[in-house]
């Protein structure tokens, strides 16, 4: 959810676009305002725990040489001379200076440990509380009421459907009651859709709100995929028949040419803020601002602070007129991380907002981020992983395999996959069909299936090696975005599917890992099924392979019968 916030103008007047940075006045604080880091520094930050660090062992090492000559001399200790005295003291504030830095992080990070997990996994309506409702709407308790009391009551508007699960206290029978109101509102059923057997608590408050069943969707498996010396089995949810088969087809081809490998580029979630001055040359101040790297150290400590596992990357700006756009890049973990970026670019936005009050926050984000859009910034810069996988296919397997020839696969992937899709003004979508394994693979494992949109975005190469007799085909995939913890991730199904690849919560050793190794096999995926669908149209064999798996002989025979 995208957030709004406008503050308001400030009380003294806005400086002209001419005066510099340091002379900007400071907004007043109020006492009961947190003082962020590094507001009393006079040098950065990482000079100045140098220094203090230096004190700090520099006096240790002198106290302790005087000692030991006063034990040698018989001299008592506590004897203290003036040089000894400014030791002491230099002990002592140096001592508070460092565990008040890194202390008070770790202790924070621990005690709030399991609040950062949820909260960074919650849905992004949670990010801005909703207004409390007023005494007149407050929920009586239902529990005890008749069924047929509470749909009555839904179907005539006098309680909220969406206050079902908190007034009644049992989620599978908010569910079957909200299902039963909106039959008798429509006029139609819901027999179809299935209402046993799915646990409506554990998506309470985050994966989905006023549920009335669940949609079932068949998970096949393709594989072993040989990534990097490992086997992996795919999941993959999906109802387009002959999309397991052929994507399992690119599996053998690669296991048996001795499989493929792969490498992360990048790790970086995004979000964009925008923000608006009075004139440009004002906006471009603030962007000058976040471009010093002394500056972009102390936001990094503000950002950092928001989560155990945010770790601020990189500031891109862009300057539209008086409109900046700030695109916040971060690792976040084994979490895909929207949430907890938001949290810390929160965060940076109220520090600024202190060297530049007349900034006006237009939205948290502003779409340079880019999230859930085909975008040539995510094509080019990255988002989320940004992942290569390669794999040179021998001869015979090609023939033997695929049932075709390395030069017809190369060429059917220059005029197709590269001028054609040239020809189509294409963004990122240099491919045969990488969105259907992504897809499949992200409902699988508990994904946002909206960002399928830039997550398949993907550039296929295929060339002839080794004389022209093997080939070489590759996966290139910059905006790669999954997690392994939070969201639909942590849901029965999905977390069992998460299991079989390997990849299933936190890694606790390094952090991250299993989300970037999941993105790896979302790769590996798609080169698989990009070598197989390549290879089914290099062959003209596209039309008898669909017409084998995606037609059932029941359905036709039915259908003639009619």
């Amino acid at each position: 959810m995208e957030t709004r916030r406008r503050f308001p103008p400030p009380s003294c007047t806005s400086p002209s676009p001419a005066s510099t940075l340091r002379s900007l006045p400071a907004a007043p604080r109020s006492s009961g305002d947190r003082i962020q880091a590094s507001d009393a520094l006079p040098i950065p930050i990482r000079h100045t725990n140098l220094l203090f660090s230096l004190l700090f062992v520099c006096s240790i090492v002198f106290l302790m040489r005087r000692w030991r000559d006063k034990v040698r001399e018989s001299i008592p200790l506590h004897a203290v001379d003036l040089s000894e005295l400014v030791s002491i003291i230099s002990v002592v504030a140096s001592l508070i200076y460092l565990i008040s830095f890194f202390g008070i992080a770790i202790v924070q990070s621990i005690v709030s440990s399991h609040e950062d997990e949820v909260d960074d996994f919650l849905p992004d309506s949670k990010m801005t509380p909703s207004p409390a409702p007023s005494s007149d709407l407050a929920m009586p308790v239902l529990a005890g009421r008749e069924d047929e009391d509470i749909i009555a009551a839904v179907v005539a508007g006098k309680t909220p459907s969406y206050a079902l699960e908190s007034a009644i206290g049992d989620c599978h029978r908010a569910a079957e009651i909200r299902r039963e109101a909106i039959r008798r509102i429509s006029g139609r059923g819901l027999d179809g859709l299935p209402l046993e057997g799915f646990d409506y608590g554990s998506i309470l408050g985050q994966c989905c709100e006023m549920p009335v069943g669940y949609v079932q969707l068949p998970v096949g498996i393709a594989g072993p995929l040989i990534l990097d010396g490992r086997e992996h089995y795919l999941p993959m949810a999906t109802t387009e028949g002959c999309l397991v088969a052929s994507t399992n087809r690119g599996c053998k081809a690669i296991a048996e040419s001795g499989g493929a490998a792969s490498v992360v580029l990048r790790d970086a979630m995004t979000r964009a803020p925008v923000v608006r001055f009075l004139t440009a040359a004002r906006a471009a101040e603030l962007k000058f601002f976040l471009e010093e790297p002394t500056n972009f150290d102390n936001l990094s400590v503000i950002f950092n602070r928001s989560s155990r596992f945010a770790r601020l990357q990189d500031i891109q700006c862009a300057l539209v007129g008086r409109n900046l756009y700030m695109r916040f890049c971060c690792t976040t973990g084994d979490a895909m991380g929207m949430n907890m970026v938001s949290k810390g670019v929160q965060n940076v936005l109220d520090y600024i907002q202190n060297d530049f009050p007349d900034m006006d926050v237009i939205s948290l984000s502003g779409n340079f981020c880019s999230d859930k859009k085909s975008s040539a910034v995510n094509w080019i810069l990255g988002r989320g992983k940004s992942v290569v996988c390669e794999a040179v296919i021998k001869e015979e397997v090609v023939k033997k395999v695929l049932k075709t020839s390395v030069s017809a696969l190369v060429e059917v992937n220059t005029i197709k996959n590269l001028a054609g899709s040239a020809i189509a003004g294409a963004l990122g979508g240099f491919n045969a069909h990488a969105s259907n394994i992504v897809s499949a693979i992200f409902i699988a494992t508990g994904q946002d299936p909206a960002q399928n949109v830039e997550s398949s975005h993907c550039i296929t190469m295929m060339e002839a090696v080794n004389d022209g007799k093997d080939l070489h085909i590759s996966a290139t995939m910059p905006s790669t975005e999954v997690g392994t913890v939070g969201g639909g991730t942590q849901l029965a199904s999905q977390s069992a599917c998460l299991d079989l690849l390997g990849v299933k919560g936190a890694c606790m050793e390094s952090p991250g890992a299993n989300a970037r190794l999941l993105a790896t096999i979302v790769a590996g995926a798609v080169l698989a099924g990009e070598l197989s669908l390549m290879s089914a149209l290099a062959a003209g064999q596209l039309v008898k392979s669909h017409m084998k798996y995606n037609r059932s002989c029941k359905d036709t025979s039915k259908a003639a019968s009619n």
